[in-house]
């Protein structure tokens, strides 16, 4: 009886089911076990076996992807985690670089291929390079997300020389994360819609209900259609801290242009009358607009963006559509409907329907008759914009664009919401006088079964400059994962926030990851850190309301989702200071073997406490 009293807290924590690590190398076996000794071969043998909470380590590489594997994409992933706090890991094994090329892919005749296509929700993508998806007539997806998808994270990813959009959500619940991506080099030359028509390297569409989506720190150049693409997207996006460079024309560095439609960031096609916010992002020598509203119904919000030698800085046509959806261009927007534009940089001031077209515009360089000029900012020449990224993994830190001391337009704007520095905030994207940066989405540690890695090798460093390199049925990448090697984690101290409104990103204070060495030892912790404090501008989705003025949507407040703050990072609960302990290949001890355990353990020890009262007895 005393016996099985006192096993009863042991067997509580023995029957306590921890989360497994898998492992994936271009030397592994899908008939292996998934450990770091003997991983899989493919991801989707990982993604096959993973449940919620569980990590997969995906060692460098490239892996290629011949045969497709279901739904026409060549790495189909459905599995789903269960909340922030119980998500699954895809994520590049620290200081390794893993490619996935899908040049040799076997495609459909008729229908659309993706390189990924992901339906599943609360899961974290992180570190991974994705390359060369083929075309036949169709213009296909690099990366796809898919319904019901909701609440996922994209941090750190490359889309690249794909034959079609780079990435691509289509409808879902929203609520996902894109953070300091990169899409570029996005062409699909015999589209049936014409010469680079319909590859953007971002796009977000057709969700009509849910959550906000938010993309920051990402960048997107010489794609041959647009850099961002929302149409027919009826529920708010965020984009925000980004840049946008050389969309639509074809072929790095030259500027052959295409038949896409050439626009940094286009933010609209509404006919709903959504809001989206477009903020601290930077356009320049794009074929059409750096930013364009694309004959949406009702307005975004435009708050301290810088435009700069595109072919129109701000185009805000905006349409209505009748009954039988006939649209009409052109149009007036008054009232609640009307695009909003304050601190906004357009280098040169030109523009098109903004003036006599009911924007409510004020505080921008047009309205200030400001007339930019070269002399205001500390650099007008963008060299190295391709080039490696901070080690929180924001965007690299150049001078191009930022505002010399004594610039026309220090201090010129008015309050929106967002933090600045000095007697008012100034017009643009950067805040004079403000530390740049972004901060990650987790630290996430190193993984846990330590030692050095025993398969795979590491992948090396990517190309970190050049223009981007010709497109090639091989799908060079002379601008790669620029810098990131798979994801650098900080190794202390809280990221400073990036442009403005955002002050924090995330405290990483432990958990670093090793190049290539050896692991952290089985056990070890991983602090995480909690998010960095917003400063300003998020948007309460949960009540509808837009603390930067005007409300998200046109229709009230969302139904679903709860409160989404767009400058505020999702906490990865796995790297909250929980053990990193793991059971290697996703073994989870049944409560049977657990009792079983506990209770000879519990007896082993009692006997030796016998052995040795009676051996100290004598």
């Amino acid at each position: 009886m005393a016996l099985a009293l006192a096993a009863g807290p042991v067997l509580t924590a023995a029957a306590t089911a921890r989360a497994a690590e898998y492992y994936v190398a271009t030397t592994g076996n899908d008939s292996n076990a998934g450990t770091m000794a003997q991983p899989f071969a493919t991801l989707q043998k990982a993604a096959n076996v993973v449940v919620a909470g569980d990590t997969v380590w995906i060692r460098g590489g490239t892996y290629n992807i011949v045969t497709p594997a279901t739904s026409g994409a060549g790495v189909n992933i459905t599995k789903s985690g269960t909340s922030d706090s119980n998500r699954i890991k895809f994520w590049a094994y620290p200081g390794e670089l893993p490619i996935f090329d899908f040049s040799k892919m076997v495609i459909s005749t008729t229908g659309y291929t993706s390189g990924f296509a992901v339906s599943g929700s609360w899961l974290h993508f992180k570190g991974l390079e994705i390359r060369n998806v083929p075309m036949n007539t169709r213009s296909n997806t690099g990366f796809g997300v898919n319904d019901p998808a909701h609440d996922d994270i994209f941090e750190l990813m490359n889309f690249h020389h794909n034959n079609g959009s780079g990435f691509f959500i289509s409808h879902g619940g929203g609520g996902h994360l894109i953070l300091n991506c990169d899409s570029h080099d996005n062409y699909d030359p015999t589209s049936s819609q014409g010469d680079g028509q319909n590859s953007d390297g971002f796009g977000a569409h057709y969700q009509e209900s849910g959550k906000v989506t938010t993309f920051r720190g990402c960048r997107a150049w010489w794609n041959s259609d647009d850099g961002w693409d929302l149409i027919s997207q009826e529920y708010p996006v965020v984009i925000e801290q980004s840049w946008a460079f050389g969309n639509g024309y074809i072929e790095s560095g030259t500027k052959r242009p295409a038949d896409g439609n050439g626009n940094g960031f286009k933010a609209g096609s509404s006919k709903t009358g959504i809001r989206h916010i477009v903020r601290n992002n930077l356009a320049w020598g794009n074929a059409a607009a750096g930013f364009y509203a694309n004959h949406s119904s009702g307005g975004n919000d435009w708050y301290n963006n810088t435009a700069y030698d595109n072919g129109t800085q701000f185009n805000l046509l905006a349409s209505t559509w009748d009954a039988d959806g006939n649209r009409t261009d052109g149009v007036t927007l008054s009232g609640a409907l009307a695009h909003k534009m304050r601190n906004n940089i357009g280098f040169p001031n030109k523009n098109s329907y903004v003036s006599g077209y009911g924007v409510d515009t004020a505080s921008n360089t047009w309205d200030l008759s400001i007339t930019p000029a070269a002399s205001d900012f500390a650099s007008v020449t963008d060299t190295g914009f391709m080039g490696p990224r901070q080690a929180d993994g924001s965007l690299p830190n150049l001078d191009f664009m930022k505002l010399r001391s004594g610039s026309k337009m220090i201090d010129k704007g008015t309050n929106v919401g967002l933090a600045y520095v000095g007697s008012a905030p100034d017009l643009g994207a950067y805040e004079f006088g403000a530390v740049t940066g972004g901060g990650a989405a987790s630290t996430g540690g190193s993984p846990s079964t330590g030692g050095a890695p025993a398969t795979g090798g590491a992948a090396g460093a990517p190309a970190s400059g050049g223009a981007g390199g010709v497109r090639s049925s091989g799908g060079s990448n002379s601008g790669g994962m620029p810098g990131t090697s798979g994801g650098s984690q900080a190794t202390g101290g809280t990221s400073s926030g990036g442009l403005a409104n955002n002050t924090g990103g995330l405290s990483n204070t432990g958990g670093t990851a090793s190049a290539g060495g050896s692991g952290v030892t089985t056990g070890g912790t991983v602090s995480g850190g909690a998010p960095g404090a917003s400063s300003g501008g998020t948007i309460a989705v949960s009540g509808g309301t837009n603390a930067l003025g005007g409300t998200p949507t046109a229709g009230g407040a969302p139904a679903t989702g709860g409160t989404t703050g767009p400058g505020t990072v999702p906490t990865d609960p796995a790297d909250s200071g929980s053990c990193s302990c793991s059971v290697p290949g996703g073994a989870r001890p049944p409560y049977g073997a657990g009792l079983v355990l506990s209770v000879l353990a519990l007896a082993l020890n009692r006997m030796r406490r016998s052995a040795r009262i009676r051996r100290q007895s004598r």
